[in-house]
């Protein structure tokens, strides 16, 4: 630079080019892969045998577990029942009356993911006329 001049400043077309890509890169880099918004299902919690687990509720029928396959995310949080909340029809497997929060694919008939579950009294799934029967 030679005496008595100014330095360039850069040009007002590189920083309205700049803006939106610096916007872009940001939201490109913040965003996260969002789970899919939790759902409370009641109905029908079934376990016949070994490995197979799944909930009939008015809307269908939603597969936790198949044997040989992997449980839904968060199966392990589902309670075991108590002998009153409970009817065995195979040993120690059968069916209660249960309510689930998580994610439910209808696509695909699947719990995806279990946030909570609870037991309810069988008499709230009898009483339900939408639900089939066990």
């Amino acid at each position: 630079m030679s005496a008595g001049t100014t330095p360039a400043r850069p040009s007002k077309r590189w920083a309205v080019g700049f803006a939106p890509a610096a916007v872009a890169l940001c939201l490109a880099l913040s965003a996260r892969p969002t789970q899919a918004l939790a759902e409370r299902r009641c109905g029908w919690l079934e376990n016949p045998t070994p490995g197979n687990l799944w909930l009939k509720d008015a809307s269908g029928f939603w597969t936790i577990s198949t044997q040989g396959g992997p449980p839904a995310e968060g199966a392990d949080r589902l309670p075991t029942p108590s002998p009153d909340r409970f009817v065995a029809t195979n040993g120690h497997y059968g069916y209660s009356c249960a309510c689930l929060d998580g994610a439910f694919d209808p696509a695909s008939s699947t719990v995806t993911r279990i946030d909570d579950a609870n037991v309810e009294p069988l008499s709230v799934c009898r009483d339900d006329r939408r639900l089939p029967p066990p």
